[in-house]
């Protein structure tokens, strides 16, 4: 396919179904010029643009270790909950998205038994809680109601808790700042990457401490390349992370642009 009609398909299928989000409903020319044939064993070309893409984000969060998974975000923020948090968890209440959290935390309180308490308190009275705990879960960007809490916040909030801070991040990766603040981060390779779907990461610093009864959530078996990848996700991003901050800035113009309009 030339670089003309991969653009004219591109375009055409643009066209025909219009939704005003980043991702995954867009469908750029680099997520189709990265694809190519792929196997997860002894394919040097595929494992060059692995590679590039891994350490492309890895230099966007500021964290020490990437693990990529086939699978939705919701299977990162599983790894996350399952290989990472322990103790005492506070879930900080935003909507929609941070409820997923909860649940998530009692189905690994329940069934790993490395979690002793969860509470919930709503992100308006973050200011007047006090009290310590191992972890900190949030959602910075809550897009079931347009809220974003800064994560300068969430950090400061850790501080003053004595608390490790995890970020459910699949809605501000790559499109927020200070993301580094975090010691644990996950996110999809849609959304702000504008990669295709199908591909979820977890980035961190510290190495997780839980034993994982499980092979498909243990993350080491995911590093460790274990399963089948999220190789054509990957390929996807490929090419679009070269640009990638030239795409983000014309996201960033249109949603002005959007907002201006519909001001009533």
């Amino acid at each position: 396919m030339s670089k003309n009609s991969i653009k004219e398909f591109v375009n055409e299928k643009n066209k025909v179904k219009k939704i005003f989000t980043a991702g995954p409903a867009s469908l750029l020319e680099e997520n189709i010029k990265g694809l190519r044939p792929c196997f997860g064993r002894g394919d040097f070309d595929y494992d060059r643009v692995e590679k590039f893409v891994l350490n492309k984000l890895k230099k966007m969060s500021k964290h020490k270790h990437i693990a990529r998974m086939q699978g939705s975000g919701s299977l990162a923020l599983e790894i996350v909950v399952t290989n990472f948090i322990y103790g005492k968890v506070l879930i900080v209440d935003t909507g929609y998205y941070s409820d997923r959290l909860y649940m998530l935390t009692k189905d690994s309180k329940k069934s790993f038994k490395r979690i002793s308490l969860i509470k919930k308190i709503k992100w308006t009275e973050i200011d007047k809680f006090k009290d310590k705990f191992d972890w900190i879960w949030a959602c910075p960007t809550e897009t079931s109601m347009g809220l974003k809490i800064p994560i300068k916040k969430l950090k400061k909030l850790s501080i003053k808790f004595k608390s490790k801070l995890a970020l459910d991040a699949t809605g501000s990766f790559a499109l927020e700042e200070n993301h580094n603040l975090a010691d644990v981060i996950s996110y999809s390779s849609c959304k702000g990457l504008f990669g295709l779907t199908g591909a979820s990461f977890v980035s961190f610093n510290i190495l997780p401490k839980n034993e994982v009864n499980s092979f498909y959530l243990n993350i080491f078996n995911h590093i460790e390349k274990k399963m089948t990848g999220p190789y054509h996700a990957i390929c996807s991003l490929y090419e679009v992370l070269k640009i990638h901050t030239k795409i983000k800035k014309s996201v960033i113009i249109n949603k002005k642009k959007f907002v201006s309009k519909m001001k009533k």
